[in-house]
């Protein structure tokens, strides 16, 4: 049975539609966010790189909140009806952490994974994509496009 491992908030400063998570040693990424961005509005909301998960957002500019939790297994998937966007993919950590990337440079925040040298398999969730989209329209929304990402070890 899945445990919960560790949950932590993060916020998140959205730019021009798309955020990353990313090996805290960026000498590992063989391309930093946000090179080799696929840039074409719409594109999947979650895109795995190598060592590095981009984020496709709703909103232009503006404050998500992300909850990322790590597990001891696969957990399972949440019941809630009021995702509007989800997507699963696998990232590498070297170090055990992940930085949150954005447009101009290294965000504020970071994930704790707590385990270096470890394949993680992903899922995620998103909420509040139709208001952000509407809210940023005329003003800098904050914590109104919610995410959650759950990781667990692969293989487990």
């Amino acid at each position: 049975m899945a445990e919960l491992v560790a949950r932590e908030e993060v916020r998140v400063s959205v730019e021009f539609h798309v955020f990353a998570l990313q090996e805290e040693n960026d000498m590992e990424v063989p391309a930093p966010f946000p090179e080799e961005r696929v840039e074409v509005p719409g594109a999947d909301f979650l895109t795995a790189y190598e060592k590095r998960l981009d984020f496709e957002s709703a909103g232009h500019t503006h404050e998500a909140a992300l909850t990322a939790e790590v597990w001891s297994s696969e957990p399972s998937v949440t019941g809630d009806a009021h995702w509007e966007a989800q997507g699963e993919a696998e990232i590498f950590s070297t170090t055990g952490n992940l930085s949150v990337e954005t447009m101009s440079g290294v965000g504020e925040g970071r994930v704790e994974l707590g385990r270096p040298d470890t394949l993680w398999r992903v899922r995620a969730f998103c909420s509040g994509r139709a208001e952000v989209a509407r809210l940023a329209m005329v003003d800098v929304p904050v914590g109104v496009e919610r995410y959650l990402v759950q990781f667990w070890p692969a293989g487990a």
